[in-house]
């Protein structure tokens, strides 16, 4: 009878025990992965045309009486803001990967499948090609577009998608491509008919942190903290989107609002990021799917996770970005997509060629 009861509780007991050891293995790597993020940033502050010495390095960031004062001007004018913008910026479009693959239920989704990109470049291309010359809550003219622009394309093709009250996932993707299409186009007519921002245009097509400053990381720490935080707290209506509608429908969930939350918060993200740093792709892809590898696919633990490998892999592509042609620096964009291309290729391979 005992030995009975003992039996019964070890089996309803392993569940539970398996998910101790899920979450205190996820929180093991989690504390490695913030590990190594600061070594990143840190060798972000130390790399680049003027050398500076690891061992130097502390006495420069606590400011100590005796350092070089050129050296101290590099890294906390020039470095540090550029690498701790580059971390936010992965961190936040690795976060909004993870938003849109959940509600796609796609892992080849990535923040910009409903034409935000596509909105942004045009946004910056309109400001740069006409001088616009207004800012608002402390972006620049250009930035300014393109976070109007990115957000205007994706509520325009939620608004498209829900006339009637139905949220069709596959016809938000449609609206988002031909929205996408029609932006891209008229991108390349501002482009050819005003041939002066041609090099400005380029570094927003292909992304860039050249030239940031602390205030591009005090205008974007708080959006992308409010986008992350919100999307954590959503954690569970994400598993449950994931499941699929009727699962959620079942849990209560309003799936046509949820969805509409979701894409805006996610877009918003993707928009800043944009913004701030221009179009930078892939890091939404890659991020969230090597997490989801590592630590599976609970949203509770996936996304502090990709928020980590994407502000990881965006200040090492930004390394790569400054040093691999130095003096001459190549747009993050291209480095991301030199990196981020053959792994979606190896995803779709490795999917049987499907994209669905």
């Amino acid at each position: 009878m005992t030995g009975g009861r003992k039996k019964t509780f070890t089996e309803k007991s392993a569940p539970r025990q398996k998910e101790d050891r899920r979450l205190k293995r996820a929180w093991q790597w989690g504390m490695g992965l913030l590990l190594l993020l600061g070594a990143s940033l840190m060798a972000s502050v130390a790399m680049g045309a003027v050398s500076i010495s690891m061992s130097d390095l502390p006495s420069l960031l606590l400011r100590a009486d005796g350092v070089d004062a050129s050296q101290q001007a590099v890294v906390w004018e020039l470095r540090l803001p550029r690498a701790l913008l580059a971390a936010l910026v992965g961190a936040g479009l690795a976060s909004a990967g993870v938003a849109f693959q959940a509600l796609f239920r796609n892992a080849l989704a990535d923040p910009y499948v409903v034409g935000a990109s596509s909105g942004a470049a045009f946004g910056a291309t309109l400001a740069l090609t006409f001088g616009f010359t207004f800012g608002l809550a402390g972006l620049g003219p250009v930035s300014l577009a393109a976070f109007l622009g990115a957000m205007i394309t994706v509520f325009a093709a939620l608004f498209l998608t829900e006339q009637g009250g139905q949220a069709s996932v596959a016809s938000l993707l449609l609206a988002g491509s031909a929205l996408a299409m029609m932006l891209s186009a008229g991108t390349a007519f501002l482009l050819l008919w005003r041939s002066q921002p041609w090099f400005q245009a380029f570094n927003w097509l292909l992304g860039s942190f050249s030239g940031r400053e602390w205030s591009h990381v005090v205008i974007g720490a708080p959006y992308f903290i409010f986008c992350f935080g919100l999307l954590w707290l959503l954690a569970r209506p994400l598993d449950a989107l994931t499941a699929g509608d009727e699962v959620a429908q079942s849990l209560g969930l309003s799936v046509r609002w949820i969805r509409i939350v979701m894409v805006s918060v996610a877009t918003l993200a993707a928009a800043v990021a944009v913004a701030l740093a221009g179009v930078i792709g892939f890091v939404g892809l890659v991020a969230p799917h090597v997490a989801r590898l590592m630590f599976g696919a609970s949203h509770r633990t996936l996304l502090p996770m990709s928020a980590l490998i994407g502000a990881i892999l965006l200040v090492w592509s930004d390394i790569l970005a400054r040093t691999v042609l130095a003096p001459v620096e190549v747009p993050v964009g291209i480095i991301t997509a030199a990196l981020g291309g053959p792994f979606f290729l190896y995803v779709l391979k490795a999917r049987g060629g499907r994209l669905a």
